[in-house]
């Protein structure tokens, strides 16, 4: 990937491998962890047992297409798709979701959330925030240590960890435009670097190859070219002959660790590196690391519940995660704004994006459901933005039509976390353009996973030169609980 990091992330945490043996922590921020922080005066920590899922649909999912049909509307409005039946009475959504129609009984929709941008920098920043507000400096090339911290950073902030993983994780990598340039959002900003959230980097990056591959890996613009590329789950573990006793001996670990040291980006990182061991020991040793990280190794039956994709790979990292003990887990289902169709839609939609993740998004919910440990556990997915109601044709770049940027209305999907399933809060006008009814902002969307996670309303978080910053800047949607 082209190295077009921002200087306020240490590249040491968001490029490279710190490798302990052959394989080693595949892209882990170890240096991030609460254990190595050494805050002064910091907010006390929570402690919570409940769980959060956020996904993630890079590129803005079309509400049409998917969970706000319009099929009454003129052929410009309503597109090619029909609605279906979902088990809830009344409540239809598209034909190419069948799996969810069948699990609607889990899970609810605000069909109504706004916002004011339709550009991708601000949108992603907007919705991973929880903030509408553009904050001072803002730059949609780059993130800036002025920028509003994300809902994961924060998260992982707050809540005092409960295992050897920090309280809240992303994968299967950071969203970054096909040019290289890392998206605004996604870090801890005003909080300091120190506190960004941990990024599991396990889906190497590819200029224009999108979804989830190698099982559905499409191009937008339909100009060929391979896409070879493997998903890299962290594998932890010792080179041979690093045994138990040789570990507790903390010379023979650093020379281990400095023995992989090539692959270190090092520049003004070196020096901090002893102050690592610690964590690299735990998670070493840690077998339940192991297991939540090896899901390309799961049984042949887990993965084809999930899907053997990057989709389906990352929902079910992300499932054995919060067993682990992780708050909550990021997931971006698709990087390179994979959603972002402004044309090809129906096709791409249909064949491309919305198998895998009807597939992977039904299996997560069966799992929560079976094992009891869906209502502590939210699950919630968004866009930064949603689409035009008017399909547009962009004939020089895209052979067949889509929809634009549209900031002005998305449809939210959530399940779990004491969220009643079957239920629908807001309505749009009838070409799906606008709420009518119950609108909801970015800060709403927060609260509602601040809430979920058991966080009180007096929690806050310190910014880097001490000042208190309250995590909730509105209340919970209504009506969902």
């Amino acid at each position: 990937m082209p190295a077009n990091s921002p200087p306020s992330h240490p590249q040491i945490s968001r490029r490279t491998a710190i490798e302990v043996g052959s394989i080693g922590l595949l892209g882990f921020g170890i240096n991030h962890l609460d254990a190595l922080r050494a805050e002064a005066a910091a907010p006390p920590k929570h402690k919570t047992a409940k769980s959060c899922i956020f996904i993630f649909l890079s590129g803005g999912l079309s509400q049409h297409e998917s969970f706000d049909m319009k099929p009454e509307a003129s052929a410009e409005v309503r597109g090619e798709f029909d609605p279906i039946s979902t088990k809830t009475p009344g409540l239809k959504i598209s034909e190419h979701l069948p799996m969810l129609a069948q699990r609607s009984h889990l899970w609810s929709l605000c069909r109504s959330l706004t916002h004011g941008s339709n550009e991708h920098s601000m949108g992603h920043h907007i919705m991973l925030t929880g903030r509408s507000d553009i904050p001072v400096g803002f730059n949609p090339s780059r993130p800036m240590s002025t920028d509003h911290p994300s809902i994961a950073a924060i998260t992982g902030d707050v809540i005092q960890p409960r295992t050897n993983l920090p309280p809240a994780i992303a994968l299967p990598d950071k969203i970054v435009h096909r040019t290289g340039r890392v998206i605004p959002g996604q870090f801890a900003g005003r909080m300091g670097s120190n506190r960004d959230p941990w990024i599991i980097e396990a889906s190497p990056f590819h200029v224009q190859s999108y979804g989830a591959f190698p099982e559905y890996a499409f191009d937008h613009q339909q100009r060929g070219g391979e896409d070879n590329r493997i998903f890299q789950t962290p594998h932890l573990k010792l080179s041979q002959g690093m045994t138990q006793g040789r570990m507790s001996n903390r010379i023979s670990l650093l020379e281990e660790l400095g023995k992989q040291r090539q692959v270190l980006d090092i520049a003004g990182q070196v020096e901090s590196f002893d102050r690592y061991r610690s964590a690299a020991i735990s998670l070493l040793n840690d077998d339940k690391v192991h297991y939540a990280m090896d899901v390309t190794h799961a049984d042949e039956k887990t993965q084809e519940r999930y899907g053997k994709n990057s989709f389906g790979w990352s929902l079910l990292m992300a499932r054995r995660l919060v067993q682990t003990g992780v708050n909550l887990v990021q997931v971006n289902l698709g990087n390179n704004e994979s959603w972002d169709t402004h044309g090809n839609l129906f096709p791409h939609l249909k064949d491309k994006l919305f198998p895998p993740t009807d597939r992977a998004v039904s299996a997560l919910l069966d799992d929560l459901s079976e094992s009891g440990e869906l209502k502590d556990t939210l699950i919630v997915m968004c866009s930064e933005f949603g689409r035009t109601p008017k399909i547009s044709q962009l004939a020089k770049v895209y052979a067949r039509p889509g929809r634009d940027h549209w900031g002005a209305v998305q449809s939210i999907f959530l399940a779990g976390g004491g969220i009643k399933g079957g239920r629908v809060i807001g309505t749009t006008d009838k070409v799906g353009g606008f709420p009518i009814d119950r609108p909801q902002k970015p800060e709403n969307f927060a609260a509602t996973i601040y809430r979920a996670l058991g966080l009180p309303k007096t929690t806050y978080w310190h910014d880097d030169i001490d000042r208190p910053h309250f995590i909730y800047d509105g209340e919970p949607i209504p009506g969902l609980t």
